[in-house]
């Protein structure tokens, strides 16, 4: 039925841009707006059917797996609960493992690359709010009902990233490949390859290299 309500914007729009439209262009939307409410709804539900599947019920959960995201590869475990605001604004490369507790506000585009491991307890959030009180409240739509203004930048976690336990990772930000995320830093810019990042806000500690293989502890 949801899906159905959007087939019906999709018609009824002629040359007006869509909501979802906007919010992926990058300009001011209404979260509120039906067309986007019913495609939230279904990637909500879908997590609620996620959460309740047991662990070893591997062809239930890759099934949800396929219906909620845009794209997504080989061999993905979601540890659960996942909470997805979209889920089709979302791409998920091969080998992906994510812990307990997985939240993703993917109003705009995420992309996340192959052989990415995320701790229990990411965020990872697009959308942005108005800094200025009056702006976050003064909008109001076509039917004349007040909603808050918002837009959204994507984000990209490149290939070989480790992110690790309560990591916040902030609208637009691009995380470089084959580079690891403190625990609990908050990432509000760009990160570059090959790196070992942390903090609030998360900064560059050092490179990566050979000297940090296991091969030497273990």
């Amino acid at each position: 039925m949801d899906l159905f309500r959007v087939f019906l914007y999709q018609i009824w729009k002629g040359d007006k841009m869509l909501e979802e439209e906007k919010l992926l262009s990058g300009s001011l939307f209404n979260p509120l707006h039906p067309e986007l409410i019913a495609i939230k709804r279904v990637a909500h539900n879908l997590c609620i059917r996620y959460n309740q599947t047991y662990e070893d019920d591997i062809e239930q959960r890759n099934k949800i797996i396929a219906k909620l995201f845009k794209k997504s590869g080989e061999n993905i475990y979601l540890q659960g609960p996942i909470n997805f605001n979209y889920g089709c604004h979302t791409t998920i490369g091969n080998h992906f493992f994510a812990n307990y507790n997985l939240t993703v506000l993917d109003d705009a585009l995420v992309t996340i690359g192959n052989h990415v491991m995320l701790g229990p307890n990411v965020t990872i959030a697009t959308p942005i709010h108005p800094l200025v009180s009056e702006e976050r409240k003064s909008k109001t739509d076509e039917e004349g009902n007040k909603f808050s203004p918002c837009y959204a930048k994507p984000t990209v976690l490149g290939d070989n990233i480790w992110v690790a336990a309560g990591v916040i990772i902030c609208a637009g930000v691009i995380i470089g490949k084959d580079t690891v995320i403190g625990a609990g830093s908050v990432v509000t810019k760009n990160i570059p390859n090959g790196v070992l990042a942390a903090g609030n806000p998360c900064k560059v500690i050092r490179n990566i290299d050979h000297g940090d293989s296991m091969k030497n502890i273990i």
